[in-house]
């Protein structure tokens, strides 16, 4: 698959072929913020009542349902988007920039596959690979360029590139695989979660 980006075309291939995610969502960590808990514009911020299927903006606004779309994306997939829109509000400058009443667009399918994604990276198994990702990815760019003071290719066109490229994570990998062997721990992927102190 492609890069993957937080979408609903992506987390739906992956649903189609029954593989679990566990990305990150690029706001994960600034939903924690108090900023981002305190600005009334989010979605996230606002309740939501299934019943009635609306949600209540902080100055107990109603945002109701005032349509429904189909929109098709640059490579053809198409999602479902409920519009909701209210009626005016005295807080709107602090909500939106439009000169119109403050619209929300959802895709309850994306919303339900963001669930079951923040469901999956807040498990056990979710985060013994977050943790493992953020120590393993970063760190062979730093070993590459600060330890093998790797800076720049010294071949010309894209082959002679590729086969530096090539040669340089062999080397890295076989080097790996010496300490994992040294260390004894072939066999195992993934560093254990450091155990909390009580």
């Amino acid at each position: 698959m492609r890069g993957f980006s937080y979408s609903e075309l992506n987390y739906g291939y992956l649903a189609e072929n029954k593989k679990r995610e566990y990305i990150k969502p690029v706001n994960y960590e600034r939903r924690k913020t108090k900023k981002f808990r305190e600005d009334i514009s989010k979605r996230e911020n606002m309740a939501y009542d299934a019943m009635w299927d609306e949600y209540t903006c902080a100055n107990n606004k109603k945002l109701r349902v005032i349509g429904r779309e189909t929109r098709v994306s640059k490579s053809g997939y198409e999602s479902e988007v409920t519009v909701y829109e209210n009626e005016g509000c005295p807080l709107r400058e602090r909500c939106t920039t439009s000169l119109k009443n403050r619209r929300l667009e959802v895709s309850r399918n994306l919303l339900a596959l963001r669930g079951e994604a923040e469901a999956n990276i807040k498990s056990d198994e979710g985060i013994l690979l977050r943790v493992n990702r953020s120590i393993q990815v970063e760190g062979a760019f730093g070993v590459t360029k600060e330890d093998r003071h790797f800076r720049r290719f010294f071949t010309r066109w894209k082959a002679g590139v590729i086969r530096a490229l090539f040669l340089l994570c062999f080397g890295y990998n076989v080097n790996k695989l010496h300490h994992k062997i040294q260390q004894g721990r072939c066999g195992r992927p993934l560093h254990p979660l450091k155990e909390k102190v009580a």
